[in-house]
């Protein structure tokens, strides 16, 4: 059973935000893109854009600085709902589309998923030239599922939407949760992966100037935050993540390093299944999180 939360004026909550109005810009804009159909696993992430809203009103929207920043007030933050029946193609075109309509109309465009699928049409629908994974995986496989988004991005997007390459660094890839045929693909395209033991033996801070750097070498860029890149006792309702993975600290100080720079104007939470989650809802709360993250990169740019 649902606990009703405590109201207090002088503690506000985040989330609840208003739907945009049209012709009004805003400074950030949250749109579920619930894909799930075509998942390598079983896994109910449809669900998981609900869920998210739901937990964001357990935390406040302040920063505690110096100096300390209230979110609500610093930025203008709508939710544009739901991509309806994201999967397919006409499911893709949708996503992307309603994407592309938010880009023009914010600085950054916060995507709900849903499986890793959706940074697909996120991606495309914001016009990214470069791309970062925070990711256990390279997603690099043939076909279309949840592990293909980069590959697609790289080879199946249109003419004139395709990312290069270069321009791509995957930031968490793991031992033992990927093949060496697919790290020989990402040598071959030219990807920058900066697996999970390099990021702490370099630290965060390099590790994201090292990513600003090759992914800014355009003037967009795309964010896929794979939740599963955490480690399993705090991320159980993903279904790949593996003991060993980041810390939850790592994870969200990943993020809102990432999101200080101007050039990201979009991102994605993914791989969470909220029908998989504890009992606590950990996973979830982490993805809503990595959401209030996102924001207080944009507030501090």
């Amino acid at each position: 059973m649902r606990m009703a939360l405590s109201h207090d004026e002088l503690w506000p909550r985040s989330g609840s935000w208003p739907a945009p109005t049209a012709g009004e810009r805003a400074d950030a804009a949250l749109i579920g893109i619930p894909t799930w159909r075509t998942s390598l696993s079983p896994t109910g992430a449809h669900a998981t854009p609900a869920a998210i809203r739901d937990a964001l009103p357990r935390y406040s929207a302040t920063l505690m600085g110096p100096p300390v920043i209230d979110l609500n007030q610093a930025l203008r933050v709508v939710d544009a709902g739901d991509v309806r029946e994201p999967d397919g193609d006409e499911g893709t075109e949708r996503a992307v589309e309603r994407v592309r309509e938010l880009a023009e109309q914010t600085r950054l465009v916060i995507a709900l998923g849903g499986d890793n699928s959706l940074t697909y049409p996120a991606a495309r629908g914001a016009g990214a030239d470069g791309l970062i994974t925070l990711d256990a995986h390279f997603d690099l496989r043939d076909g279309v599922s949840n592990g293909s988004p980069v590959r697609r991005l790289i080879a199946d997007a249109p003419d004139g939407e395709r990312i290069d390459p270069t321009r791509i660094v995957q930031i968490g890839i793991a031992d033992f949760a990927n093949s060496a045929a697919y790290a020989r693909r990402a040598v071959d395209f030219g990807i920058r992966a900066i697996t999970l033991d390099e990021v702490r033996e370099k630290g965060i801070p390099a590790v994201v100037a090292e990513a600003l750097r090759i992914a800014g070498a355009g003037s967009r860029i795309h964010l896929d935050i794979d939740v599963d890149v955490v480690d399993r006792a705090v991320a159980p309702g993903c279904p790949a993540s593996v003991p060993g993975g980041l810390a939850a600290w790592e994870l969200r100080a990943l993020v809102r390093a990432i999101a200080t720079d101007p050039k990201v104007v979009s991102a994605d939470i993914a791989e969470v299944d909220a029908t998989a989650d504890a009992d606590d809802a950990r996973t979830v709360r982490l993805a809503a999180l990595c959401v209030l993250e996102l924001l207080a990169g944009l507030a501090t740019r």
